[in-house]
C-alpha cells in the first residue's frame, strides 16, 4: 500500500485488506505490507482494532448455545461482504466505524455479561490448526518425568509420555492480542491434541459446559469441529483441544497431576 493521508478516507482497497488480515483470510504475501501500513495511521489502527474485536466477538457468538443460530446469521450478515466494500469508496470512515460498532454492541447482547470482545478461547483454539513449526520441547531435566522444558510463566507444560504414552512432537510461538501464546503438538498413536497456554491477563472464560475433575474446573466445547478443553493457571489459559479423541479423554489430560514419586 502507498503511504496515506489522514486526513483523507480509507479506501476500498485498504479497508478490503483491513478487514482481510482482522479475520485471518489476507494473503499471506501480503501480510507484513499491510500490517506496516496500518501501523503508520492512527485512523487505519483505531479501525482495525475495532474489526479485530468484532471478528473475535463473532467467534465467541458461534461457540456459544445462549443465542439461537437464526438470530446469529442475522447479525452476522450485517457485517459488510468483503467484495461489496472493495466496490465502492466510504465517504466518511464514520460509516465503517458506526456500523461496527452497531455490529459490536449486536453481538455482544449474545454474549454472556461481561465478556470481553477479543481475544477469545476460540482464537487460542485456532491457533492448533496452523501447525507446529518448532521442535518439540525436551523433558525439564530438574523434573524429566513430569515436565516438559517449557513454560509460559509459572505454568509449564506436562510431560505425559510415562503416565499416558502421549509424547511432544513439535511446538510454536505466537502472539495473541498481545499475549504470548505458546503452543506444545502431542501424539498418542494416530491421534494428536495442542496444549496452548495464553499469557496473562486470562481469555474470557467461554459460555460451555462445566466439568470440575481432581478439583479444576474445565470449560468443554467445540470450534470449527475441534473439542476444546479449557481452563485457567496462575492467571494464564490453558486451552487443550484436538479431533478424533473424546471429550473425557481430553478433560483427564487436563486435570492430569504429577505423580508423587515423578517431582
Amino acid at each position: 500500500m502507498p503511504p496515506r493521508a489522514d486526513h483523507k478516507p480509507p479506501t476500498a482497497t485498504e479497508l478490503a485488506e483491513l478487514s482481510a488480515l482482522a479475520d485471518g483470510t489476507l494473503d499471506p504475501s501480503r501480510r507484513a505490507s499491510v500490517e506496516a501500513h496500518i501501523a503508520a495511521s492512527p485512523e487505519l489502527r483505531a479501525l482495525y482494532e475495532r474489526e479485530r474485536r468484532v471478528v473475535a466477538a463473532l467467534h465467541q457468538a458461534r461457540a456459544s448455545d445462549r443465542a439461537p443460530e437464526a438470530l446469529r446469521a442475522r447479525i452476522e450478515a450485517l457485517r459488510p461482504q468483503r467484495a461489496a466494500v472493495a466496490r465502492r469508496r466510504f465517504a466518511y470512515a464514520g460509516g465503517l466505524a458506526g456500523a461496527l460498532a452497531a455490529l459490536a454492541l449486536a453481538v455482544v447482547l449474545l454474549l454472556p455479561s461481561g465478556t470481553p470482545g477479543s481475544p477469545s478461547v476460540s482464537d487460542a483454539a485456532a491457533l492448533a490448526v496452523r501447525g507446529p513449526v518448532q521442535a518439540a520441547p525436551a523433558p525439564d531435566p530438574s523434573s524429566p518425568l513430569a515436565r516438559l522444558d517449557q513454560n509460559v510463566g509459572h505454568v509449564y507444560f506436562p510431560n505425559w509420555t510415562a503416565s499416558f504414552g502421549w509424547r511432544a512432537v513439535g511446538a510454536r510461538t505466537d502472539v495473541l492480542g498481545g499475549r504470548k501464546a505458546v503452543t506444545v503438538y502431542y501424539r498418542w498413536r494416530n491421534v494428536g491434541v495442542a496444549y496452548t497456554i495464553v499469557d496473562a491477563p486470562a481469555l474470557a472464560q467461554p459460555a460451555a459446559h462445566r466439568t470440575s475433575l481432581d478439583g479444576i474446573e474445565l470449560r468443554t466445547l467445540t470450534v470449527n469441529g475441534r473439542v476444546v478443553v479449557t481452563w485457567r493457571e496462575s492467571g494464564r489459559t490453558c486451552v487443550l483441544s484436538g479431533t478424533g479423541i473424546s471429550a473425557a479423554e481430553l478433560q483427564k489430560l487436563a486435570a492430569w497431576k504429577v505423580p508423587a514419586d515423578a517431582r
